[in-house]
This record gives structure tokens, C-alpha cells and sequence, in this order.
């Protein structure tokens, strides 16, 4: 175990212990929720505000406009006051989710299996038909001689957050079983860019050699034209795992009703990009045509590579 993991697990554990004592001091009311992904469960549960939010995997405004989306979207077929929640990064909205600030987020598989350890009773209760089979794309500067994970040796590489299944669990979990230590093998340390679009920019402008990001997002920048497929190409594709989920907090139904829980899951399971032009943008930018329901089952093998890495305790 590395002391880079010991000291993500410290500080992540030091964040919920610091929100935990700060909650008392929540506001009250929902207008002054901060735009941080902090909004304090006073003001949720005396306001009836359910807080939707996400790991902030894509650029601002991309999770942006699709979180604003869906918030308007659950509102109008849950009735429910939805708002959305941005967070800082990876960490910022576990702890969000832990101290009961957001009730409903998108967490990648490995954030997911952390925010229900910490708050047990939650439930990930949808994902994308695509999320059973999810991959990581390992892309490499184009005109490199690199076919197979084993030739990265040697290269500069870039993951993604620290804690992204995408963008590092499930590719160093690859990267050890094809015989390559990530912390030793690499041309200097491995970079973490914090998100999956910034991997594939640092590629691409030669700032390192190698990286690996979530299948999904490689796709859509390759389709929209946002990567110059001169400079930097995809040349493996990961096994498949189980990746994005919505997860939905334990106190729900105690806070919003009894109910609230299956409410907001149908509404999900109901939507179709034949509802209106919004809904089709927003399923558009999720990258997916519409969600199925998950079940907590579905992460035990993240768990697994998780703590087989030292990644969680």
C-alpha cells in the first residue's frame, strides 16, 4: 500500500469528520446553498430541497447545463423542489453526500461504493445500459510505437482524478495485471489531470505521452471533433466492469416522504428522448438513450480492486 493511498484515505476521512461538525451550523434556507456542493441538510429538510449533484468528471459547463436539466426534470415529474449542487472534485461530494447535504447523485462506481459505506441504507438505484459494461480507452501520443499496455514502460502517463473507476481504479488495476507498477515503471511519477477531458487535452498537446480516460467521453470528443485524432490515438480498450450509478441517500424517504424514493426512480426509468427536446439534450449529454435500474451488488467487484490496491481500507 502507498503512502499516496494512506493519505487520500486520511484526508477524505478528515473531511467528513470537519463536515460533520460544521453541520450544525448549515443554513436554514435553501436560497443561500452555496455553490459548492455544500448546502447543509437544515436547509434541504426545512425547505424541501432535494440536492442532485455529481462528480465533476467533464468541464463546468458541460455538467452544468446537464445537472440543471435533470433537476428541472425531476421537479416537474416528482414534484418535488430539485435543485442542483455542483462539487469541487471527487471527495468534495462524498463528503457532500455524507453529511446529507446532496440526496441524489451520479457517482462513478468507485465514489458510489465509498458514499454508501459511508452512509449505509443507501441505495444505487439507476444506471445507464452502458454502465454493466463499462471500459477505460488508453490513448497515446499518434507516431509512438505502443499496441499493448505493457509498452507504456518507460512513457510519461496521465490518469484521471484519483478517484475516478474510469480514469484510475480500473486502469491501474489493468496496468498491475499486465506487469506494469504504476508508481515505478512510468517515466516519472503518474499525473492525475482531475477529469476525463483534460487527460486527453494533455495528450494531445504533448504535455504526456500516455493516458487513460472513461470510454464514454473519449467517444463523444472523437465524434464532436474536440480531439485531434492526429496527435493522439486510442490504442487499447480495458475489459468490462461496472461503472456510473445514481445512488440516493438513506434519509429520503424520511425526509421528503414516504415514497420519494421509488418517485424519483420511476421518473427516471421514465425518461425518453420523445418526452421533449430537453430531455433528449440531457440524455444526449449522459451519453445514453435512458437509465435502467442498478443495485448495490453491482459495485462488490469495485469494492473488491479497491481494496485489493489499498485505495479503500
Amino acid at each position: 500500500m502507498s503512502f499516496r493511498y494512506l493519505a487520500i484515505s486520511a484526508a477524505i476521512i478528515m473531511s467528513i469528520i470537519v463536515g460533520a461538525c460544521g453541520s450544525d451550523d448549515a443554513a436554514t434556507d435553501p436560497a443561500t446553498a452555496p455553490a459548492d456542493g455544500t448546502a447543509g441538510q437544515g436547509a434541504s429538510a426545512s425547505g424541501k430541497v432535494l440536492y442532485i449533484g455529481g462528480i465533476p468528471d467533464q468541464n463546468v459547463a458541460t455538467l452544468e447545463r446537464q445537472f440543471e436539466l435533470m433537476a428541472s426534470y425531476l421537479s416537474d415529474t416528482t414534484g418535488l423542489d430539485v435543485r442542483f449542487a455542483p462539487a469541487a472534485d471527487y471527495a468534495a461530494i462524498v463528503v457532500a453526500f455524507n453529511r446529507g447535504d446532496v440526496h441524489l447523485v451520479w457517482f462513478g462506481g468507485l465514489t458510489g461504493v465509498q458514499a454508501r459505506a459511508a452512509v449505509p441504507g443507501s441505495t444505487a438505484i439507476a444506471q445507464r445500459p452502458r454502465d454493466t459494461e463499462f471500459h477505460s480507452k488508453f490513448i497515446v501520443q499518434a507516431g509512438l510505437d505502443v499496441t499493448e499496455l505493457e509498452d507504456l514502460n518507460g512513457l510519461t502517463f496521465t490518469f484521471g482524478s484519483e478517484s475516478s473507476t474510469s480514469g484510475h481504479l480500473m486502469p491501474r488495476h489493468f496496468l498491475v495485471e499486465a506487469g506494469i507498477d504504476p508508481d515505478e515503471d512510468f517515466d516519472g511519477v503518474p499525473s492525475y489531470s482531475g477529469s476525463h477531458d483534460k487527460t486527453y487535452k494533455l495528450v494531445e498537446s504533448g504535455a504526456f505521452q500516455a493516458g487513460v480516460l472513461n470510454e464514454a467521453v473519449w467517444d463523444n470528443a472523437v465524434a464532436d471533433g474536440l480531439v485531434d485524432t492526429s496527435k493522439v490515438v486510442e490504442f487499447y480498450t480495458t475489459p468490462a466492469y461496472f461503472d456510473y450509478n445514481w445512488t440516493i441517500h438513506a434519509e429520503v424517504d424520511e425526509i421528503f416522504g414516504d415514497g420519494t424514493t421509488m418517485r424519483v426512480l420511476d421518473a427516471l426509468l421514465a425518461l425518453s428522448a420523445d418526452d421533449s427536446p430537453e430531455a433528449a439534450e440531457m440524455l444526449e449529454l449522459w451519453a445514453t438513450d435512458r437509465f435502467i435500474a442498478s443495485q448495490n451488488s453491482n459495485y462488490d467487484a469495485i469494492l473488491e480492486v479497491a481494496t485489493n490496491l489499498g485505495i479503500i481500507q
